[in-house]
């Protein structure tokens, strides 16, 4: 499977978990969360550290998730997320997308060959506004840029 057909596979899914919401309503990860349920998918938070985000009832752990999702996105530091994908693999969560706008994101090395050796999907370093249909022009121009240096997924 493509890089670009994962992408699609992924979003194609209307129910998944976005683990590592923030608690500050002002941080990006909010703005993506926020974005998300705009679109009308039922994105389920998992934080430890808070009851809910914006009234939505969030989990500590996606092993909590009732019922089950099959799709993780994860905002997470890349020292959180080689424990995040093992708890995905325990909760039978096939497709994961380790979000990255700049640095690192969320994306492990370990973690993502975890997933590959696990047979899970992985998107690798990627942010979703850039592969929504009608997104805000700054994202349609970042993609339109990858595209033109060669870096855009196929």
């Amino acid at each position: 499977m493509t890089a670009l057909t994962q992408i699609q596979t992924f979003l194609g899914r209307k129910r998944f978990a976005v683990v590592g919401v923030s608690r500050d309503p002002r941080d990006f990860t909010r703005t993506l969360f926020h974005e998300l349920q705009n679109r009308d998918y039922d994105v389920i938070p998992v934080n430890p550290a808070v009851p809910d985000i914006a009234g939505v009832p969030c989990y500590a752990r996606v092993t909590d998730i009732e019922p089950p999702v099959d799709g993780a996105l994860l905002l997470t530091k890349p020292e959180q997320t080689e424990r995040v994908v093992r708890e995905c693999r325990d909760a039978g969560i096939r497709d994961i997308w380790m979000y990255r706008g700049g640095g690192n994101g969320a994306v492990s090395p370990r973690a993502v060959e975890f997933c590959r050796a696990n047979g899970m999907s992985v998107v690798a370093g990627e942010c979703p506004f850039m592969y929504l249909p009608r997104t805000q022009w700054y994202h349609r121009v970042h993609g339109f840029c990858r595209k033109l240096t060669g870096s855009y997924p196929k």
